[in-house]
Order: C-alpha cells, then structure tokens, then sequence
C-alpha cells in the first residue's frame, strides 16, 4: 500500500471514528435548529424519507417517560423530514420516540415519496395499526402522540372513531388543521366559481390527493370530524404561530374542550417569526412540547426565546 494510500484510509477511519464516537460514548444526538434543520429535512426527504435520528431504535419505554412518543408528520412530508429536530430531541430527553410513515398515494411516488396526501380516514386507520404495533413492541399501556399540520388533526379521528381515545395518553398538535383553512381564501374563492367546488375536489381525488379538500374549511370531512365536538376523553394541546399562512386563520388550529390546552408560541416569545411549516424545527415550540409531555406539565411554563423556527 502506497503512503498517500494509507493517508488517505487513515484519513476516512478517523472520519469514521469520530462521527461514530457519540454513539459508541452514549453521548447526546446531534438536534439541529434553523437551517441546519431545513438541510437536515431536505436531505432526509431526498435520501431517507423512511428513518430519522432518535426514533424507532427498538426502545423500551423507563419509569419516568412510561409513554412512548408517536410522531406524526404534515401533508407533503414524512418522518424523515418533519422529524430532524423534535426526534433527537425527545431521545435525549429519554422519552422512547415512533415515528411512520401514512398517507401514499400515485401521486407521492411522482414528487418523490412525499406523504399525507391520501384519505385522512385511511391515513387513521393507518396510525391505528401503527399504534397497535408500538403498543405490542413496547408493552406500554397508552402512547402520547404529538402531529404537525395534518398530523395534528388526522389524530382526532383515531381517537373518535377508530378507538384510539383509550390508547393515547396526550395528544399535542403542532399548527394543526383542525376546523380547516380557507388557504388565505381560496378555497372559498373556488367554491363561488361556477363548478369549481365540484371539479377540484374530483381531480385531487383522482389526482392522488383527497387529503387537501379535506383539510378546506366547511368540508364534508371537517363536519363529520367536529359535529359532535371538537375532542374526546385525555389531554388535546395545540401549540400555534400566528404567522401561519397554511392555516387560515390561524385560530382555526385551537380546539375547544374541558380538556384542551391551547397555546400561541408568540405569547411566550413575541418576536418569533416561525410560521406553518417552521414549527417542525422552532425551539420554542418544540420546549411547549416537552413541558406537556411531563408528568404533571408546568400550567405556568414560559420559553426560552431563542432557535427560533423558519417563516415559512
């Protein structure tokens, strides 16, 4: 072997050695916040849609985190992507973390793996296997859930309909679709056109994307989902940004109900410019999700401003 051969396997082992290092040491996984996060979600998004750090090593739930953390990701996304920050995140903080993947369609596989774009009923029935499944693996006897967008409202039909409300301990929403959006207004610009509201939900449909006229404000899902009240049995949190333009209004993310907590980030951190989809990586929104993971969750809790999300 030549001595620029040597340098150069040298030089790749000690590469190897050291990205190795914190896993072999037991150190902390790497959280990344901002655009490190956004590279981190575009580059899982291109090469690993199906994994991210943190979640589903095969853990057991410990006594003092007795839930497992079930993530469940946007519209146009996947665990992959939606996941880079609050994974690890939740990891570190010894909780055990699920992540899955639902919602496929043709038209996932055209744009390259992105999901959520399938029938919000049959994306639930998907997270009620996958839940199923966490709860045999892990022996645990509830999960807590935490979604972004989609996934912080599809939830609430598991848990209506699916029997999914005896199961999960907490469920937190971040920037969730509940009660729809008017997309700025629209979607209501598309209901006054003539034909428009028939035509455009049947080309989604036939397209491979039931799940965006479901999500519209005044759908024939959103009505099914909410006539008989807006929650169930067992702690709903909503955490919401006030700068959300997929959301619109904004308001339409809380939910009402004895149970409910509902949260705007700017309250607690006014000059945070995180909008809809930089929930996923926002720091103060991430601490919201871990003060009402804990057991008895601080009523009085106030983040740190800072690692603010993308406003986007």
């Amino acid at each position: 072997m030549s001595k620029v051969r040597a340098m150069l396997l040298a030089a790749v082992m000690a590469v190897v050695l050291a990205l190795a290092a914190p896993a072999l040491a037991g150190a902390s996984l790497w959280v990344p916040y901002g655009g490190e996060a956004l590279v981190e979600g575009a580059w899982n998004e291109a090469w690993a849609p199906m994994s991210v750090a943190g979640a589903n090593n095969g853990c057991k739930p410990s006594a003092a985190h007795p839930y497992p953390v079930v993530l469940v990701h946007a519209t146009f996304a996947d665990e992959g992507s939606n996941w880079v920050t609050l994974a690890p995140l939740l990891a570190n903080a010894g909780y055990c973390v699920y992540a899955f993947n639902y919602g496929e369609t043709i038209l996932s596989g055209l744009l390259g793996s992105i999901d959520g774009l399938g029938n919000i009923e049959r994306s639930a029935e998907e997270l009620r296997t996958f839940v199923n499944k966490v709860l045999s693996q892990t022996k645990a006897a509830q999960v807590d859930l935490v979604g972004h967008s989609q996934g912080g409202m599809m939830p609430s039909y598991y848990l209506k309909f699916l029997g999914g409300a005896s199961k999960v301990k907490t469920f937190i929403g971040l920037s969730p679709s509940n009660h729809g959006t008017t997309l700025s207004g629209l979607t209501t610009l598309i209901e006054k056109f003539p034909f428009a509201s028939l035509l455009v939900p049947v080309f989604l449909e036939v397209f491979g994307a039931p799940a965006l006229p479901q999500q519209e404000s005044g759908s024939a899902f959103q009505h099914k989902l909410f006539e008989g009240g807006d929650t169930v049995a067992g702690p709903h949190v909503v955490i919401q940004t006030t700068h959300d333009e997929v959301v619109t209004p904004y308001a339409n993310a809380f939910l009402n109900g004895a149970s409910v907590t509902n949260i705007t980030v700017q309250s607690q951190c006014p000059s945070d410019p995180v909008a809809h989809i930089g929930m996923f990586e926002d720091s103060p929104a991430l601490q919201n999700v871990l003060n009402q993971l804990a057991a008895t969750p601080n009523n009085s809790f106030a983040a740190s401003c800072s690692k603010y999300g993308a406003g986007l």
